[in-house]
């Protein structure tokens, strides 16, 4: 079973949609880690969604149809919403401090000590938390 990439990694110049893509993908073939399951289309991946202006289940089948990140992502802009340059300067600076004095602050403590990772002070935010769960960081 295999994790996605980085929330952190960009296309386009958009956090988190590349790892959005990777899950989509992962599942269709059967290989995205179990513990990824329960949120597809859900939290994060709702978010990306709603940014781009089109729904998960049709960003799905678009997945599903094959093409490279940039091409599912122009499909995303020709069908929903191109945001702007500040709107993913605003979308990149939110999601990059998700967890860190907001709502999910207690979200990122529970799961830290879930994970083992109570004791990592340097995990301040959910990208950070992912990547480090994943052994990335």
């Amino acid at each position: 079973m295999k994790y996605p990439r980085s929330p952190k990694d960009t296309v386009g110049g958009i956090v988190y949609f590349g790892r959005m893509i990777d899950k989509i993908r992962l599942m269709n073939a059967g290989e995205l880690h179990p513990e990824l399951h329960a949120n597809l289309g859900k939290g994060f991946d709702e978010r990306a969604s709603s940014l781009l202006g089109v729904t998960y289940e049709n960003l799905r089948a678009r997945v599903g149809e094959g093409g490279s990140d940039d091409e599912i992502l122009t499909w995303c802009f020709q069908n929903g919403t191109q945001p702007s340059e500040e709107q993913i300067e605003i979308w990149n600076c939110f999601m990059l401090k998700r967890g860190w004095n907001d709502e999910l602050s207690e979200t990122l403590v529970r799961r830290k000590k879930e994970s083992g990772l109570e004791a990592r002070d340097d995990i301040q935010t959910m990208f950070q938390y992912i990547d480090a769960d994943e052994g990335r960081g």
